[in-house]
């Protein structure tokens, strides 16, 4: 176990929107009906160390400001040992944001995080290849990006560098909405937290043989039902004002034990309760 993961006490604390929560890696024994690489970093601790403590407080299209406002205060009372955020992507996609003002928060959420001596991890966003319309949004990536690299620089942070996984272009990393990590995404992602920590794991990568190549009548009949099942429904929430993480609640919201054997599903087994959180709409 590296260092800087151990001590005495030891509780991880993951904050964010969907990246972290878990979204594309669904399951629907999990709370919110998904699993994610932050649970299967959260096995990985426990199974390397005994006695570590996971609360995952992110929850699917929260802005910047809204994690702030929900997440912050709840991460410091649990005085973490490990954190990790990523947060802003969902405000780069809109088009209204202020990147100054958008990276001032973000500077000033990581600061506070660091101030409680855990080990932070921060991360950049990947260039996602949703479609040619998008392409103006990358400049906002990068600029994102290249303060979250300097600022953890500053707070001597962990970074993992999604921007620069090759792993990535692959579209079956992916969830079927473009946007999110496919279970074999979120996987890949796991190790490399995990790599990063200096945490001993033997997940090993995924063995895929090329993809096969589609035809002319495939792509359109894959960019219509992306279209319906995906882009309308998006436009439609945001014609109304709201998102799919309005009526959610985290899905670890306090330090939960993770069993060293079984992992969270054998603690969901043990404590159905927790199921309780999950809307209907998402079973």
């Amino acid at each position: 176990m590296a260092e800087r993961v151990s001590g005495s006490r030891r509780r991880f604390v993951a904050l964010g929107d969907s990246f972290t929560e878990g979204v594309g890696d669904w399951n629907p024994l999990l709370p919110n009906g998904v699993r994610g690489w932050a649970d299967r970093v959260a096995e990985k601790l426990a199974k390397a160390e005994k006695g570590w403590e996971y609360a995952n407080l992110a929850v699917r299209s929260k802005r910047l400001r809204q994690i702030i406002a929900d997440q912050l205060e709840p991460a410091l009372a649990m005085e973490p040992t490990l954190v990790t955020l990523y947060a802003g992507g969902n405000d780069i996609l809109d088009l209204g944001t202020d990147m100054d003002d958008l990276l001032a928060e973000y500077s000033g959420l990581a600061r506070a995080l660091a101030g409680t001596g855990a080990t932070l991890v921060l991360f950049t966003g990947y260039d996602v290849k949703v479609n040619p319309l998008l392409e103006p949004l990358k400049r906002r990536n990068w600029q994102y990006n290249a303060h979250v690299r300097e600022l953890a620089r500053e707070l001597e942070a962990v970074l993992v560098d999604y921007w620069c996984f090759d792993e990535y272009a692959d579209r079956r990393m992916w969830d079927s909405d473009r946007l999110h990590m496919s279970k074999a995404g979120h996987k890949f992602l796991a190790r490399q937290v995990l790599d990063h920590l200096g945490v001993p794991h033997r997940m090993e990568p995924k063995e895929w043989e090329e993809p096969a190549r589609r035809t002319a009548r495939e792509w359109v009949s894959q960019q219509r039902t992306w279209l319906q099942d995906w882009v309308v429904p998006l436009i439609g929430r945001k014609l109304r004002g709201v998102t799919l993480g309005d009526y959610l609640e985290p899905r670890w919201p306090e330090p939960v034990k993770v069993p060293r054997k079984g992992g969270l599903r054998r603690y969901v087994e043990e404590h159905p309760e927790v199921l309780a959180r999950t809307p209907g709409w998402l079973s």
